[in-house]
This record gives C-alpha cells, structure tokens and sequence, in this order.
C-alpha cells in the first residue's frame, strides 16, 4: 500500500509553543538560511529512495525562495498551500484566511504555473469553530485538505473525526457527506481504546522507531497513513531558543534521531505525494 508523505515548510520557529520565548533581536537571517539547509538535508534522502513528497509551503517562504519552490516542484515534488503567515484559522478569522488564502495560492501558481490542490491548516486548525475554510478551499480551487486531526490535545484536534479519507459534513466535520467538495485526509492515528497520534512531528521524533515502523504497518491493513515533518526537525544545527524545560522538550526532543527513523520508514513502505493517494 502506498502512503502519503508530506512536509510542511515552515522555520522552527512557527512552533507554537515557543512563539512567546522568541526574543525581539533574533537573527531572522539565520533562521530563514536554516528552513534551506534543512530541505536540501531532508530532499537528499527522499532521492536516496526515489520518494517524492508533498511540500504544505508557507507563502513566506515561498516569497522568498520562489526558485527554491520551483525546483521542488520541476523534481516532481506537490506543492500545496500552508496560508501565508502561519497564523491559526482561529486567530485569523474567515475574512483574512480568505486574504491569507488568495495571496498564497495566487502566489504559488505564479511560481509552479498550476493550481494548487492541496492544503493544510497551521497547527492543525480546523476544526468545528472554523468549518468555513472549506468553502473557501473550494472557492479557491482546492480538491483537498489535510488539517484534521483526530486526537484531542491543548493546541489542536477532532477527536471523534473519522481516521480515513471523506469529505466532512460543515454541519459536523466529523460526519461524511458524500456531496463535499473537498476531501479530508486526517493525521493518521491508531486507534484502541482511544486515538493515538503516530503521523508524525513530535510523535516521529519521540516514539521509538520500532513503534512507528508497526503503526504504520498497522494502519496499512485498512487504509493508507499520512506523515507529516518539518526540514527543522531532522538538522541537528536548528536553532534553539531559551524557553522552559516543558517547551524545550516539545520543540526540540528527538531532533537527532529523527532522520534516521524517517529513513528507517522510507526503507519499510512506499510515500508518494498526498494528490498521488487520492488520485486527484
């Protein structure tokens, strides 16, 4: 069975936890010259086993790289939508996501000279409250979203979402509507006698690699999985900010393990891009 490989191309420093310990003088040069280094690290492994991914790309990013894009997207890569700024859509608001919306999609399309089809929400923002997002995917041209995560945690969730590919219902995005415009795939979880999130992030770098090798294998005997990374959580050399040992933890824990259990994954199961999964 093949799985969905994605990346979310964004700075360390969009993780959410450590947004109120930035300091005001940081060196943002340093950072932005680190999301390159990084991608160049993680696209050296994806040729290593002929995958290709999925690149979710900040328009930031993309505004300041528009080559760099463009070569993802010539090698074979998707690139899809990751709003502009990194803000949630709780923070936005319907009016400007649709700005953040339009500018990045406009944005990408000059880069790559198609639509994009693909997005997903900054920390996994979707959920009931902002259910609006998928008429605004739709009016923009999205055939699909991968935002919804069906765990329950401080930042993000849905736990009562279906853990498999559907179109949700806007009266309860929980439910399938066989009419939705847009596909949802959902982070993959295993599910006992609750979800347990295994896609990726800060569960690839802190579970042990036997453990995701076997959830994957899991999930395969139903359905395809989904797993996400950031470039910065496989460079040993991303930069740290001072911040509280619980902060540490979550935006740093396992970063040098981490490309070694991305390999291991990309050795055991086929990735291809998320519109390759769902045939879009």
């Amino acid at each position: 069975m093949k799985n969905a490989l994605s990346i979310d191309l964004e700075d360390c420093l969009c993780n959410e936890f450590l947004l109120r310990h930035i300091p005001a003088d940081i060196d943002r040069s340093i950072v932005d010259d680190q999301v390159i280094k990084a991608t160049d690290a993680l696209l050296k492994l994806l040729d290593k086993y002929h995958t290709k991914a999925t690149f979710f790309v900040l328009g930031e990013i993309a505004a300041k790289h528009p080559d760099y894009i463009k070569m993802l997207h010539d090698g074979g890569h998707e690139i899809g939508s990751h709003t502009y700024s990194h803000t949630t859509l709780h923070k936005l608001g319907q009016k400007r996501f649709e700005e953040e919306l339009k500018v990045s999609t406009h944005l990408i399309k000059s880069i790559i000279h198609e639509q994009p089809v693909g997005f997903r929400a900054p920390s996994f923002s979707v959920d009931q409250s902002t259910a609006w997002a998928f008429d605004l995917l739709e009016k923009y041209g999205y055939k699909y979203d991968s935002s919804i995560f069906p765990v329950k945690t401080m930042l993000y969730g849905v736990p009562k979402a279906l853990t498999m590919p559907y179109r949700p219902s806007l009266a309860d995005i929980t439910k399938n509507d066989p009419g939705g415009k847009i596909i949802e795939f959902p982070l993959s979880v295993v599910s006992s006698v609750m979800n347990i999130p295994v896609s990726g992030g800060f569960y690839l770098r802190c579970l042990p690699g036997p453990l995701l090798r076997f959830s994957i294998g899991h999930i395969n005997k139903k359905k395809p999985a989904i797993i996400y990374i950031h470039p910065w959580e496989i460079y040993t050399d991303t930069i740290r900010v001072k911040s509280p040992p619980f902060v540490q933890f979550e935006a740093y824990y396992g970063i040098r393990s981490t490309y070694h259990k991305l390999e291991m994954l990309l050795k055991k199961y086929e990735f291809e891009p998320v519109r390759s999964v769902l045939n879009i």
